[in-house]
């Protein structure tokens, strides 16, 4: 798979696969986002969707799209739906990705980004995403070897600055790797994550 929306397409069904095995009462379980509980993170992730749905449509610019509300007691069905109106918007695009999507929530100026660049912005959240659900409920993540390269190489690429201090940022500073840490750890640890992330004792 060379084209970015396959591969998203597959870590987007890789994190629906996961997110249904959610129930209400896991909802107020702390994640591995500092201070968000399964709600808050189920919230984002759906509002992300919607927004970069949005974005692929030409309709990014419009800030309350992208207004973030935790999840409620149908969490798994609305993440379900704003996955697939996600696949769908990004199944739209013109095959030379070169349409520029509009994504206020990166602080850059002008925030506009070539496709193929948002929908690997798009891809690697829903890697590390995944596997934030995943831990939280204690189940198993695997990141699957056809996405594996793709997902280093555009985790890599994200900044590793002053930004990841800010409030609301998506990664906080990345953490040192091993020489032979597998795909999915090099992925983590660069983002900020601790791989054998557990929740608190007594969760």
């Amino acid at each position: 798979m060379t084209d970015i929306r396959d591969l998203n397409a597959v870590a987007v069904r890789d994190s629906i696969d996961i997110v249904n095995k959610v129930r209400v009462a896991d909802l107020g379980r702390p994640t591995p986002c500092a201070a968000w509980t399964l709600a808050d993170l189920l919230g984002h992730m759906t509002v992300q969707h919607r927004g970069f749905g949005a974005a692929a449509r030409g309709e990014g610019a419009d800030l309350r799209i992208w207004e973030f509300a935790p999840a409620g007691e149908d969490a798994v069905e609305r993440y379900r739906e704003a996955s697939e109106f996600v696949l769908g918007a990004f199944a739209e695009v013109d095959d030379s990705l070169d349409s520029v999507f509009e994504l206020p929530e990166f602080k850059v100026d002008p925030p506009r980004f070539p496709a193929r660049i948002a929908i690997g912005f798009h891809f690697i959240d829903y890697v590390v995403h995944a596997w934030d659900v995943a831990a939280t409920l204690g189940v198993p993540f695997t990141l699957r070897p056809e996405l594996a390269d793709a997902a280093v190489r555009v985790a890599l690429a994200v900044p590793n600055e002053d930004n990841r201090l800010a409030a609301g940022s998506s990664f906080v500073p990345a953490l040192d790797s091993a020489e032979d840490a597998s795909p999915l750890d090099r992925v983590l640890l660069y983002l900020g994550r601790t791989p054998d992330w557990r929740p608190p004792s007594g969760e």
